[in-house]
Order: structure tokens, then C-alpha cells, then sequence
């Protein structure tokens, strides 16, 4: 089986988890602060976990890491 290319934005978008899930951080946290709530801001600064249907797009996007 041929070797599978790895999805250049997604490498740098994405970790897989020693469980193996698939975290991410959120957008819209780099510029333009003022005019956002500060609720946004704070929940926007945690990370998060790709979905469940989200998943197996992911995985084919990075399929060695």
C-alpha cells in the first residue's frame, strides 16, 4: 500500500491525544479583542476535542500522527 500524504494545515491545526483523540484550539483569539465578549474570549482560550462525526475526516487528514 502506497504511503498516504498528510494534510499540511491540518498537521499544524491538530494533536492526537495518548487515548487517541483529536484536540484543537479555538479560533477567532488572535486579533480584534476589544470588540468581543469577555465570555468569548475566556471559553475560546481552552482547547477542545474534534466531534464524533467530525472524526474520521480528521484521521484521514493526519494518518500518522
Amino acid at each position: 500500500m502506497p504511503k498516504l500524504k498528510t494534510h499540511s494545515a491540518s498537521k499544524k491545526r491538530f494533536r492526537v491525544t495518548a487515548n487517541g483523540k483529536i484536540k484543537f484550539g479555538h479560533a477567532w483569539r488572535s486579533h480584534r479583542l476589544v470588540s468581543k465578549s469577555t465570555k468569548a474570549k475566556k471559553h475560546h482560550r481552552l482547547g477542545a476535542y474534534v466531534s464524533d462525526a467530525n472524526l474520521a475526516t480528521v484521521k484521514k487528514l493526519i494518518p500518522y500522527k
